[in-house]
Order: C-alpha cells, then structure tokens, then sequence
C-alpha cells in the first residue's frame, strides 16, 4: 500500500505528459470531422461529428487530395532510400577502409552539419535550375541524397562491426558488395530503420524546398498543398484539418511498424563509439 501511494505523483505526472502529447492529435482528428463553422465553437466539440466525408471531398476538389498524396509518398520514398544507401555507402568506406584524405574528409563533412539549411537554398536552386531540373522531382530529390547526420550515424555504428567478421567473408570469396549487403546489412538493420524513420519524416514534412522548386500545382507535395489552403479572407480549417491529420497517418504507422527496431537502433547509436 505504501508503495502504490508513493507511485501516485509519478502517475499523474505521466498521465499530465500523456493528455499533452495525445491531446492536440485527439483534437485534430475530432475537428477533422466538423464543419468550419463548428471547429472553433464554444464549448470546443470533442466528439465525433458528421461532416469528415464531406471535408474530405472539399479537399480532394481544392488540392486534388490523391494526386498530392501520390506526389509526397513517391518523393518521400525515394528519398529516403536512396539517403539510406549513399549514407550506407558514405559511412562504409569511412568505417573500414583506409584512404589518403580519409580523416580530412570526415572533419568536413561533420562541420557541414553546422550549415544552417536555409544558407543552402540559393546555391541548390542554382545548380538545379542550371541542369534543368527546376519543377521535376528529382530537383526534391537529388539535393537530399547526401545527409552528413546519416553518413557519420552509420560510419560511428560500423565502427562496432568487427572486422574479424568482415575478413572471414572475404576469405570465403565474398566480393565487397556481398560483404555489404549479406554481412554489414544484416547487423545494420536496427539502426538503418531509425535512420529510415527519421529521413521519411524529414522528406514527408519538408516545406520551403518543394515550395521553391516545384511551380506546377500539380506536382506539389502535401505539406505546400495544404498551405495553399490559407486564405487571406476565409479558410476552410475542415479542410486544413483532414489533410493534417492525413500527414501524421503514415509517420505513425511508419512508427509502429519500425518501433522494435526503431528502439534498438537508437540504443546501438548511443552505446556504440
């Protein structure tokens, strides 16, 4: 008995930053379901209402709601693929392999990591509009495939590879690629999948990028379609809120997916030096 009302604060602290963290994402879906008149009514509506087919309808009218959703996805995934793999490659050769520059090299590409993105923007625009790719996706795409955080994530976590292990694959006849993908892969799984979550995250919620390279509407990306939903006068926030709640859908099924080694993969990155 004792023991239980000791643990009382410590629950209702954990219930307080449970109902703060779960509480706007409650709310978001319940007002997704309102018309824009009852979204911000007083008292605040915290039930279902009736109205989340017809705003999902509006949206699909006002952005064309499955060709942007289509557009983030396929953006998103090749991104983030293709991250993994240069950042699989870039810490690889980092990690295990001896080449003159090769410390010189890493020094640079961790102090790019103080580079504010925004300073970048101006230079990438550049080069993109320069080889023509300005309002095509692989303006979205290109410039992200290089990530310093991913590449030093991976070259710190393959450093606890052995390369006992690795020797062994090789003396058996195994050529670098299969040494990579059947050896390195496997063991690099769990933190592969939290690189993975956090590259989609980064790929699915960015912003001023697709909104600066990208022109025709029809090739916009979720988050600068939903922008385009305010209004200066009047905005439909039914409207904002479906496709709000849309943009969270996939990050959290991203999540629990991955949890396991999403989890594991962020304990290999902190005890591993």
């Amino acid at each position: 008995m004792t023991r239980l009302i000791r643990g009382w604060p410590l629950t209702i602290v954990l219930a307080a930053v449970f109902g703060l963290s779960v509480g706007p994402f409650y709310w978001l879906a319940m007002a997704a379901t309102h018309a824009n008149s009852e979204i911000f009514s007083y008292p605040p509506k915290f039930y279902p209402g009736d109205q989340l087919l017809e705003n999902t309808r509006k949206l699909e009218e006002s952005i064309g709601l499955l060709n942007v959703l289509g557009n983030t996805l396929f953006v998103a995934v090749v991104q983030t693929a293709g991250a993994l793999v240069v950042s699989l490659l870039a810490g690889y050769a980092f990690a295990k392999f001896t080449f003159k520059g090769r410390d010189a090299f890493f020094v640079l590409l961790l102090s790019t990591l103080v580079i504010p993105g925004g300073v970048t923007i101006i230079p990438i625009f550049e080069m993109m509009n320069d080889i023509g790719l300005i309002d095509s996706f692989p303006a979205l795409i290109l410039p992200s495939l290089s990530v310093p955080f991913g590449i030093f994530l991976m070259r710190q976590s393959l450093l606890a590879v052995p390369d006992d292990l690795l020797d062994a694959a090789r003396v058996d006849g195994a050529g670098e690629l299969r040494v990579l993908v059947q050896v390195v892969v496997p063991v690099m799984r769990p933190v592969l999948a939290a690189l993975a979550v956090f590259l989609f995250l980064g790929a699915w919620n960015d912003f001023l990028w697709p909104l600066i390279a990208l022109r025709t509407p029809e090739m916009h990306t979720l988050p600068v379609a939903l922008a385009s939903l305010q209004a200066t006068t009047r905005t439909d926030f039914g409207q904002v809120m479906v496709g709000t709640a849309l943009s969270a859908l996939p990050m959290m099924a991203l999540f629990l997916i991955l949890q396991k080694q999403f989890i594991s993969g962020l304990l290999a990155g902190a005890t591993k030096g």
